[in-house]
């Protein structure tokens, strides 16, 4: 890859870690110290459903204990990763009280074990002077691979600041070794984002470090999460319980480690791309053959075989725990079937013969029986999720019941490689069914409904009014039927946003929810809701410091499309006018055109008609992509050139809208 097109690469790493970090990692939310860490206890009846689930999960089966524990070497000898400037990025410490062997009735038991599972912190070997892995230290795993002169790491965790300080502690205890490769097994931040904290660009512009990526994987680290981007940031704040506090009470773990640093992301663009299905080459000595799986838990991202350990790194397709399909914070539904086709190609390829399973999250396995037994009942649990929820489509289960009706097979249920801590059959059955079917149940009376807020004053008028809606959801509380108190309590806050009471119950029921789920990402949900109920929303803190290197993600095109997302298109519905804009840095040139209250772009065109023509450098640009300067201000610098009716710019910033992450979910929490 010449240096000019990896340096049109790199232009795509910019305000893209901005709004992906606000999006999938919101570390821009108040901090945890805004709450209260206790909740409310357990009820009589969540307590028993806890103990009942102590009694008939498979907790004799305790080989996960001793395999997560293979190998280790060190711990460091300090809970926090702390950053320059004094900011706890990394805190273990918060998670100890996981560790004094106690049953907590506010946590489902599977959850619990996953969660004491994932306490996991600090440097392990997996093959002897061959591979390591350091866990812990982020939502992922660093895993170390030795090559002929130097380290071969297959992913680099969320932050600059955690891939530094694991890189550190692997140096400490194995020696120091140049990084030969970079490998990013998929197109998610966790993976990519702490690379600049290992390389610099001008090292793998130079040779020094190969970096390796799966096809698509730029547009696809970019794409996801940019249009609808400050929606998914409220929403991620949901779904990883950022605004909860670790505790018995609030947030125990995420599944697939116990959390998000909350440190500075970067990305360098890969040198070289996996483009064929399978693909054999020689890193640094070391045998490879990569296996592309697009459409699995990533839109692009690749599981890898070591043939001469007979080790597969399974990337994140195969983390021994059910996966989101559709992933609460908001993003395209993943493709079940295709996933689960992914594993089974990879099992028949490589699996018969792979004595190490390693995955970019949680824990190696050992031995080519076990290996075979997870990948199977991941293969298993994805592909009877998807027929299953198919199976009851074709007879008429609507997508407002299939997770209702959806039951994971008993065999499946046994195994603790297939539990639901991540995803869960409740969400995941409904995505299913949204994939093929929509999100339309077939029934005229839902096809155009009226919102919540205009239909529930009629809900509650016929109910009789609060005070008969509050005295028969307490009822439901006290009886264990939280779902039932939650329907007409629901109702209540939605026709009466400022009723206190009915919210302070509402979120009880949450509570209790909250407590029963095995899916980290149930149970944060209901959580930081209930939170919400009670306490109002947490005003969010200005974004994270920008940088030129954030303003590099975006293509213009991309900066224009997101633009386009901001216009209000009442207020700009007649202004219509045609805008030529061009970058000489990177020869390129753009039609915009506002036309029906619609910004349009398309590039590789000039208007002969446009009103005005705009000429400006990519380089000066990045101040307005970042929100530092507008281009009214960029041509009053000199920076940019305009020719015709300059009006035109303020007619578009009119019609622009911010977007604020704090907007209201449940009615009554802006407070």
């Amino acid at each position: 890859m010449n240096w000019n097109y990896r340096k049109e690469l790199n232009l795509v790493a910019s305000l893209f870690f901005f709004i992906v970090s606000m999006v999938f990692y919101p570390a821009s939310l108040l901090g945890q110290e805004h709450f209260n860490d206790a909740g409310n206890l357990a009820s009589e009846q969540t307590s028993r459903i806890q103990e009942e689930l102590r009694n008939i999960l498979p907790f004799e089966d305790d080989r996960d204990y001793e395999e997560s524990q293979r190998g280790f070497i060190a711990a460091p000898g300090y809970r926090q990763i702390i950053a320059d400037n004094g900011r706890v990025i990394w805190d273990m410490s918060r998670y100890d009280f996981l560790s004094n062997g106690e049953n907590f009735d506010t946590i489902h038991p599977s959850l619990l074990r996953q969660a004491i599972l994932n306490m996991n912190y600090g440097l392990y070997e997996i093959v002897p002077n061959f591979i390591y892995q350091v866990r812990g230290f982020d939502l992922s795993n660093m895993t170390l691979v030795k090559g002929d002169s130097g380290w071969i790491i297959f992913d680099v965790l969320l932050t600059e600041q955690t891939a530094k300080a694991a890189f550190e502690l692997a140096t400490l205890h194995l020696g120091e070794l140049p990084i030969k490769a970079i490998i990013y097994s998929h197109s998610h931040i966790d993976h990519f984002g702490g690379v600049r904290g290992l390389v610099s660009e001008e090292e793998v512009e130079q040779g020094e470090t190969q970096i390796i990526a799966p096809a698509g994987f730029m547009a696809e680290a970019i794409s996801e999460n940019i249009h609808a981007g400050n929606a998914m940031t409220r929403r991620a704040g949901l779904q990883y319980g950022r605004n909860i506090p670790s505790s018995p009470f609030g947030q125990v773990d995420s599944a697939i480690g116990k959390a998000l640093a909350v440190g500075s992301s970067g990305l360098i663009a890969p040198s070289l791309i996996i483009q064929d299905d399978f693909e054999e080459h020689i890193i640094d000595g070391v045998s490879m053959v990569f296996q592309n799986t697009p459409g699995t838990e990533a839109p692009a991202e690749m599981n890898t075989w070591l043939p001469e350990h007979n080790v597969l790194w399974a990337a994140e397709n195969i983390t021994a725990t059910i996966h989101n399909v559709y992933t609460l914070r908001g993003a395209l539904v993943r493709d079940a079937l295709s996933w689960s086709k992914q594993i089974n190609e990879a099992l028949y390829r490589f699996g018969k013969d792979a004595q190490v399973l390693i995955s970019s999250h949680n824990w190696p396995r050992w031995g080519n029986e076990r290996i075979q037994e997870v990948m199977r009942a991941q293969r298993d649990a994805y592909a009877n999720l998807n027929n299953q929820v198919l199976f009851l489509a074709n007879q008429g289960v609507t997508i407002n019941e299939i997770h209702n009706e959806y039951v994971v097979p008993a065999s499946l249920q046994q195994k603790w490689s297939a539990r639901q801590y991540h995803g869960s059959e409740f969400h995941n059955a409904r995505a299913v069914l949204n994939r093929y079917l929509g999100y339309w149940d077939g029934n005229p009376a839902t096809l155009t409904p009226l919102s919540p807020s205009d239909s529930a004053p009629l809900f509650v008028d016929m109910m009789g009014g609060a005070e008969a809606i509050i005295s028969r959801a307490e009822d439901l509380y006290s009886s264990g039927q939280y779902h039932l108190a939650i329907e007409i309590l629901n109702k209540l806050i939605y026709a009466e946003p400022e009723n206190q009471r009915g919210k302070n119950l509402l979120a009880d029921a949450f509570e209790q929810l909250g407590y029963q789920y095995e899916s980290a990402s149930l149970r944060n949900v209901f959580l930081a809701s209930a939170e919400e109920l009670r306490s109002g929303i947490q005003i969010a803190r200005a974004p994270r410091g920008a940088s030129p290197s954030f303003a590099r993600a975006m293509t213009t095109s991309q900066w224009w499309d997101a633009m386009a997302t901001k216009v209000d298109s009442a207020a700009a519905d007649g202004n219509n006018y045609t805008l030529n804009f061009v970058t000489p840095d990177t020869n390129q040139q753009f039609v915009i055109e506002m036309s029906s209250g619609t910004l349009s772009n398309i590039e590789g065109y000039l208007s002969e008609v446009a009103d005005v023509k705009i000429t400006i450098d990519r380089e000066d640009l990045e101040a307005v992509i970042m929100g530092q300067a507008t281009l009214e201000e960029q041509l009053l610098s000199g920076s940019a050139i305009a020719e015709g009716d300059v009006q035109i710019l303020q007619s578009l910033s009119s019609v622009l809208v911010n977007f604020s992450p704090g907007f209201e979910i449940l009615p009554g929490t802006l407070r």
